[in-house]
Parts: structure tokens; C-alpha cells; sequence
């Protein structure tokens, strides 16, 4: 019974409390890693729960059915609080344009930064933010062997970090009946759509510059593994 109602309260509480799908690899990492917090600290409260009565048996010469009662209500309490607590802390805007931040922690920071935003957004942007969540993964790939003083670094901590939840923030500013009235044309919300694939284009941008170099000595490799095994005049195709 025990172990059912741990198996229960953690697949609860997998995605922080909350029932969201992860929308990206980085702050399903996160979660995993909050979750499985959670299981070794059940696991801890559950093997002192056993040492403790077994002590107190050893001690008492027995213990008892009200003791087996009570150390059984005892784990499934402690089940249900470490289940629930500590939640996932959810990043806070403040937290996401700290500039000294590695870049490759803040990527996934951001995911769940905007996976808390989703619900208050509009069914195009939701899909928008969905497809950046999938842009950032490959982002990070290229960050791991980006040094955090580079200028890229740099730039993507204020595209990231500064510009997309600046422009989120701004947008849940503006009250729910002014967010498609027109103005000289075009509607807060179009705007806001715009600008979203404005920053999707550009995180687009600086991953390809990133991997630009990896694809060069790909191309570079394939010619002369082409030229040394393949046909060429040295390769055993000759």
C-alpha cells in the first residue's frame, strides 16, 4: 500500500505539480532530475521509518500491532509530504536575465519559464512557443562547447534571457479586449505574433552560425573520404 500510494503521488507530481507537457528535452531534464529528488528523499523517509521501529523493537522487545499501525501511518504521511514537497520552482522573469548565468542553464530556465506562460497565450503563440521550446534544444547542443564569455554566448543571454520574455511580459500587459483592436492596420496580437517568429527566425539564426562550423568539416571529411575510398583517382573505386 505503501509503495502504491508513493508510485501515485509521484506520478502526480512528475512535471512539478503540474499536469504540463515539457517543450523541450532541457526542462524535461529539470523535471526528471526534481523527480527523481523527490523518490530518493521518499526512499530515505521510508528506510528510517524501518530503522526506527525496527530499533524500537529490538529495544522494546516488540512493538506491536499500534506500533506497526502507527509506523505505517507514519511512511504514508511521509510519502505524501515528499511526494508533494519541495515543489519545482518555476524560474521567475528576474531570474532569466541575470547576465552572469551560464547560457546553456538558462536555455532550460527559459523552457520552463515558458511552459508556466503557455496558458495565457493565444493558440498561434502557443504553437510558436512550443516550436522555440524544440529551437533551444538544438541550441544548447551547440552551447556545450561555447565558451560563456563568447559573443555568441552573450547574445543569445539577451535574446533568450531579455528579448522573448520581454515580449511576452509585455503582451500579457495589455488587457484582454485591446489585444486585437485595430491599430494603423495591424493588432496588438498580430504584432505579437510577428515578433515571436521575429525571435524564432533568429535563435534559428544563431544555431546554424554555431554549427556552421561542424557542418564545414563534415563536407570537408565526406570529400576526402569520397576522394580516398570512393571513386576518385585514389580511391579503390579506381
Amino acid at each position: 500500500m505503501i509503495l502504491r500510494e508513493a508510485r501515485q503521488s509521484l506520478l502526480h507530481q512528475k512535471a512539478g505539480g503540474r499536469r504540463v507537457a515539457s517543450i523541450g528535452f532541457a526542462s524535461a531534464s529539470i523535471k526528471r532530475k526534481h523527480f527523481w529528488k523527490k523518490l530518493r528523499n521518499i526512499g530515505l523517509a521510508l528506510a528510517g521509518v524501518w530503522i526506527g521501529i525496527s530499533l524500537l523493537g529490538i529495544i522494546l522487545n516488540g512493538i506491536g500491532v499500534t506500533g506497526i499501525i502507527l509506523a505505517a501511518i507514519t511512511a504514508v504521511i511521509a510519502v505524501g509530504v515528499l511526494g508533494k514537497y519541495p515543489k519545482l520552482k518555476i524560474p521567475q522573469r528576474s531570474d532569466l536575465s541575470a547576465g552572469d548565468q551560464d547560457v546553456r542553464r538558462l536555455v532550460g530556465r527559459t523552457e520552463l519559464w515558458l511552459e508556466s506562460q503557455r496558458p495565457a497565450l493565444p493558440p498561434p503563440a502557443v504553437k510558436l512557443v512550443d516550436h522555440i521550446g524544440l529551437q533551444l534544444d538544438a541550441l544548447a547542443i551547440q552551447l556545450e562547447h561555447v565558451d560563456q564569455n563568447h559573443p555568441q554566448a552573450t547574445e543569445v543571454r539577451k535574446l533568450v534571457g531579455e528579448h522573448l520574455p520581454d515580449l511576452i511580459e509585455n503582451y500579457r500587459q495589455i488587457p484582454e479586449h485591446l489585444r486585437y483592436e485595430d491599430r494603423g492596420g495591424s493588432t496588438p496580437g498580430n504584432q505579437f505574433i510577428e515578433s515571436l517568429s521575429t525571435i524564432s527566425t533568429e535563435i534559428d539564426s544563431v544555431t546554424r552560425q554555431l554549427a556552421s562550423g561542424a557542418i564545414d568539416n563534415l563536407a570537408i571529411k565526406t570529400r576526402y573520404l569520397d576522394y580516398k575510398y570512393g571513386a576518385g583517382p585514389e580511391g579503390e573505386g579506381a
